[in-house]
């Protein structure tokens, strides 16, 4: 053990794969640190992030400290400073436990793991990713749980996955739930008529997605099903935020089929601070994933109070609660319906935002924090 003071464990927590533009995976691992560093606890953090992160948390409380480390934002250098350079590190800083937030850690058994899983998609939707995380996660991943101590999953529907996959002990899998941040509340409204300004948006005239572009979000239907009701309406607006993600072109060819010009906006990538008046803004809030690990931007949407229509699968029954309205991710016509719905009962929407508030109460990154030391501890303790 390492004698931190009172007995505590040095705990080394890997966030080198948090992108620049934070989302899903992104936000997870920033919050998730900003919780440890808030708890009162006799464990030590080292953080590793790399040099362009370094200012993103502020200054670290004492006995925690930051690595800035030379980890590549590439996802094969990162691998490679990953299986080599970290392993060295951790022996040097006499870590007790290393937590790798991102599918892989280590294969130098130098230093207990604790590895997240943030979902199942590299083993069970390879088709979603770009070529080299199909080559490289499923095998980095069957390695770390061959060699972690302890595994987490975001949900239990990713827990289920990662038990089913892999023949695992169910002791071995733990599900943490993540949240949403601080800054997803009900917003006032002028802060909302502003920011729906900012994107050439009018509040409640608009209906909103926000994720990468990619396959499994499911985007191109959901274009296909505001094509179907636009007509009706003819001064509503879908409205796309989110950078373009691989394969993307199934959704060019839905907004080209539906030829509604300026009424489908990609918005790109919105920045953080914008976003809860952006979704606090909207008629209603639509995320029709085909398969999420958790499906944070489900919660963060319902955390402001939004109407949320959402799928019936993976971690999304779980997440929402009552607190969505849920439909077949590969049914238009029942995505159409819910849209509808919302859009033309509003006693129904209003209904749906409080018991979206109500369910998004279960959830904190406090308890994140607290229930992932939890993990740390019980790892050490075995």
């Amino acid at each position: 053990m390492s004698g931190t003071p009172l007995g505590g464990l040095r705990v080394g927590v890997d966030v080198t794969a948090m992108p620049p533009q934070r989302a899903g995976a992104g936000n997870y691992m920033y919050r998730l640190v900003e919780g440890l560093l808030g708890l009162e606890t006799r464990h030590e953090f080292v953080v590793f992030v790399r040099p362009t992160d370094r200012d993103a948390w502020g200054a670290f409380p004492p006995p925690h400290r930051i690595e800035p480390v030379g980890a590549a934002g590439w996802v094969a250098t990162r691998l490679i400073w990953e299986q080599t350079v970290l392993p060295v590190l951790a022996r040097r800083l006499r870590l007790d436990l290393l937590h790798s937030t991102h599918y892989s850690s280590p294969l130098a058994r130098r230093v207990p793991s604790v590895v997240t899983f943030c979902d199942m998609t590299f083993v069970q939707r390879p088709e979603v990713h770009v070529p080299v995380k199909r080559l490289l996660f499923p095998w980095l991943m069957r390695a770390s749980v061959a060699r972690a101590r302890r595994l987490i999953a975001i949900s239990e529907s990713t827990r289920r996955d990662m038990l089913v996959t892999y023949a695992l002990e169910p002791e071995r899998v733990v599900t943490v739930p993540l949240a949403a941040g601080p800054q997803w509340r009900p917003q006032p409204a002028e802060q909302v008529r502003e920011i729906a300004a900012r994107y050439g948006l009018e509040p409640r005239r608009y209906v909103l997605y926000v994720g990468v572009l990619e396959p499994r979000k499911n985007v191109h239907r959901l274009v296909e099903a505001f094509a179907r009701i636009a007509a009706a309406r003819p001064g509503l607006v879908l409205a796309l935020g989110g950078k373009r993600g691989w394969m993307a072109d199934a959704v060019d060819a839905a907004i080209a089929r539906a030829g509604l010009g300026e009424r489908i906006r990609r918005l790109g990538y919105v920045a953080n601070a914008d976003l809860p008046p952006l979704v606090g803004g909207a008629a209603a809030f639509v995320y029709p994933s085909l398969y999420e690990g958790f499906g944070l931007p489900v919660l963060e949407a319902m955390s402001c109070g939004a109407p949320v229509i959402t799928t019936n699968v993976s971690s999304m029954p779980e997440v929402a609660g009552d607190g969505a309205l849920m439909v077949e991710p590969e049914d238009v016509g029942a995505l159409a319906s819910a849209i509808e719905r919302v859009l033309d009962d509003r006693a129904f929407a209003a209904d749906l935002g409080r018991r979206a508030l109500a369910a998004a109460s279960r959830f904190s990154w406090a308890r994140c924090a607290r229930e992932t030391v939890d993990v740390y501890e019980r790892c050490l303790a075995t």
